[in-house]
């Protein structure tokens, strides 16, 4: 039996066939368009790094996806929180910055109270490290000088570990040894009373030569400023105000860590009003402290008050920083999920077009 099949029935099933492949490019190219317009962090993630594991049974393929952005998540936010996370610690010293020769002193170094460990520095070199005691939640470490010499004074600095981190290193501390020369002899012209608006000259002699000496003013703020002489040198003062009222004393130095022995105290007073003292011209720089009585101590609640706020500001700045970064993460995985869910009903919608063409072309 032989069956005849007309020229139009055989173009028309050509015509439907090149249609449909038509078709199904289109399709193709509409699907890799959309594709493209939309990448998640996952599909940029497995192009830099090498790909995970895939995911157990019964798991959906993108589960794999989520331990790449927590391990993200968390990197970053480490990251934040190690950032600055450690403030210098605070330095000071018992009794004091100015020491006699062969007196004990103590080095302490304050830091956050997780702190773990403490290290010493003397002049740049490790000189000692221990554990902290800790005393009303904060940490701080003692480093106790048995007696005071020439080969102890210097500059002091201190770090501090908690952790894996160290912190920078605090500010230096100038550790002061005295009564290593002969004492010299402090005056004052024209006298020790004086009007407000006159000037005075502070006189201060050594009989053995030195190369500078110091004025320093109990109670006053600021470290000494030294004037180079040999045997004698002149501070001079003014126009003075009642802010210039209090005692005085000098000492003669080789360098700014041994000191001679302090001077007789000198009482400067200043009759007259008062005036406007913040700006008051003075050609020393006065030291805080008080004389016990050839001791100067300094008091360092002020210095820990900062510190403490210091701590608060940068804690408050960790949070600041935290809460952006969580935004961000949160703006990242939304967005990742909206294309998933795009690329999803993308998909669902050509399924159903297809399902459709098929339909009618049957």
């Amino acid at each position: 039996m032989c069956l005849y099949t007309s020229g139009s029935e055989v173009e028309g099933k050509r015509n439907l066939f090149l249609l449909k492949k038509k078709k199904r490019k289109k399709e193709r190219k509409r699907k890799r368009k959309s594709t493209s317009q939309c990448e998640s962090p996952t599909a940029v993630s497995a192009r830099l790094y090498p790909p995970h594991p895939a995911p157990p049974l019964g798991l959906p393929a993108s589960a794999s996806a989520f331990p790449s952005r927590i391990e993200a998540m968390t990197s970053t936010l480490t990251a934040v929180l190690c950032l600055e996370i450690l403030s210098k610690p605070i330095i000071w010293a018992k009794p004091g910055l100015m020491v006699p020769k062969g007196k004990p002193a103590q080095i302490l170094c304050q830091g956050l109270p997780g702190a773990a460990e403490y290290q010493l520095y003397f002049e740049g070199r490790l000189s000692a490290w221990q554990s902290p005691s800790r005393t009303r939640g904060r940490t701080t470490a003692s480093f106790p000088i048995s007696a005071m010499t020439l080969l102890t004074a210097g500059e002091y600095r201190c770090t501090y570990r908690s952790g894996e981190l160290w912190s920078s290193p605090s500010d230096p501390l100038d550790l002061v040894v005295t009564e290593l020369y002969d004492t010299p002899t402090l005056s004052v012209h024209p006298g020790p009373e004086v009007s407000s608006g006159d000037n005075v000259t502070f006189s201060c002699r050594l009989e053995t030569a030195t190369n500078m000496f110091l004025l320093l003013k109990e109670g006053g703020p600021g470290r000494p400023q030294p004037r180079y002489g040999d045997t004698q040198v002149e501070f001079r003062v003014g126009p003075v105000t009642t802010a210039h009222r209090g005692t005085y004393r000098c000492f003669g130095s080789y360098n700014n860590h041994a000191w001679s022995f302090p001077s007789e105290p000198v009482e400067l007073l200043v009759t007259g009003d008062a005036g406007d003292t913040s700006l008051a011209p003075t050609e020393y720089t006065s030291f805080s402290g008080s004389w016990d009585p050839y001791l100067l101590t300094t008091d360092t609640a002020v210095q820990q008050d900062s510190v403490l706020w210091n701590h608060t500001a940068q804690n408050l700045l960790r949070m600041g920083l935290v809460f952006l970064v969580l935004v961000v993460l949160g703006y990242l995985l939304a967005e990742d999920w909206l294309c998933r869910r795009r690329r999803q009903e993308g998909a669902h919608r050509a399924s159903s077009q297809e399902r459709g063409r098929r339909f009618r072309t049957q």
